[in-house]
């Protein structure tokens, strides 16, 4: 900003004193021990005055005052020019349009539907709540508010009707947080009553949830024909191949040599590297045999993985998963954040 002004106020008669190294390129600086009237050897002094027709519009004391905080800066010509930074300045309260956040682009998007971006919440969290505070998002669907919540030093509790955006949300956190954010699950099942109480109440809530517990993703996410296939995942087993896909039957009810046989036909018609049948039932000899009629898939790692595979219900409880050695990429990965955990983090099914 310009030190003159086109009326005089005040103080505006004096010079105003510079000095500058004779080393090429040197700029000009503030004389503030008035040097020029003991001139050192290999230095240049000048005295600067206002543009023809204008006034000093600040007095030499508030100048030095300037100077001397690291606000002054000086032009070719040895005219002072104030500098202003933005952390320094009161700024312009927010108005009711927010339109300088980007839409959910790039890492960010993770591909859920009604997704809004982390910096909206982060700036909603910050302009109502104080670190420490708590947070309550009761449709927490990706899970954005929370995290904004999380990486804010806010406690916080999600609440969401569906366990697809349980699974977007688990996933969210272990990409961004890593293993430093301890999540409590609250109406996920944990036992084999509690998926057989779910499969009974929900079906689809219990697809999804075994999905979820294979890194799968559903084919749909609303209710509707599924045309065999309950979910996918996405996998690449070779840098810079495509990408490969597993298909997913979930089967709530009593088992049937069928819908093996029926998975089968999926595979085919897919062009999927692998199928897979999750059930309550233990598959029966039979089931086993038409499964390994399926064949096997050889993968660049040299081992061969069974392109028809029959897990239940139990098994998953226990930790088994898809058998697969590959980077699954169902899901796209979020940025991970450098934030210290919080404490009770609940995220209400």
């Amino acid at each position: 900003m310009d030190f003159t002004a086109a009326k005089p106020g005040g103080e505006v008669e004096y010079e105003w004193h510079v000095k500058r190294s004779e080393t090429p390129n040197t700029k000009w600086e503030a004389d503030l021990d008035e040097e020029y009237k003991h001139p050192q050897s290999g230095y240049q002094y000048k005295s600067v005055l206002p543009y023809d027709g204008r006034y000093w519009g600040y007095s030499k004391a508030n100048i030095i005052q300037f100077a001397k905080g690291g606000h002054l800066i000086h032009r070719s010509t040895g005219m002072p020019r104030l500098v202003q930074y933005a952390d320094e300045m009161p700024g312009i309260p927010l108005q009711d349009l927010w339109d300088d956040i980007p839409p959910v682009s790039g890492k960010q998007d993770l591909g859920y539907p009604t997704q809004k971006p982390i910096a909206l919440l982060e700036r909603i969290i910050q302009l109502t709540t104080n670190a420490g505070d708590a947070v309550l998002d009761p449709f927490c669907g990706c899970g954005t508010t929370i995290a904004a919540a999380q990486k804010l030093d806010r406690q916080w509790t999600g609440i969401d009707i569906t366990q697809f955006a349980i699974v977007v949300i688990k996933k969210r956190f272990q990409d961004n947080f890593g293993s430093s954010v301890r999540l409590k699950i609250i109406g996920e099942p944990a036992t084999l009553p509690d998926a057989e109480a779910l499969a009974k109440s929900e079906p689809y809530q219990f697809q999804w949830w075994a999905l979820g517990l294979v890194g799968a993703r559903p084919a749909e996410e609303k209710k509707g024909a599924d045309r065999g296939i309950d979910g996918r995942l996405y996998f690449h087993d070779e840098p810079k191949g495509r990408t490969k896909q597993i298909v997913l039957s979930v089967k709530a009810g009593r088992m049937h040599e069928t819908y093996v046989r029926d998975l089968a036909g999926v595979l085919n018609r897919e062009k999927a590297e692998i199928g897979v049948l999750i059930s309550f039932d233990e598959p029966t000899k039979m089931m086993r045999a038409e499964a390994s009629e399926a064949g096997f898939y050889g993968a660049r790692d040299g081992r061969k993985y069974g392109r028809l595979q029959l897990i239940t219900v139990a098994q998953l409880l226990a930790g088994k998963t898809v058998d697969y050695a590959f980077e699954n990429v169902t899901y796209r990965k979020g940025e991970p954040e450098q934030k210290p955990p919080a404490e009770n983090l609940d995220i209400s099914f």
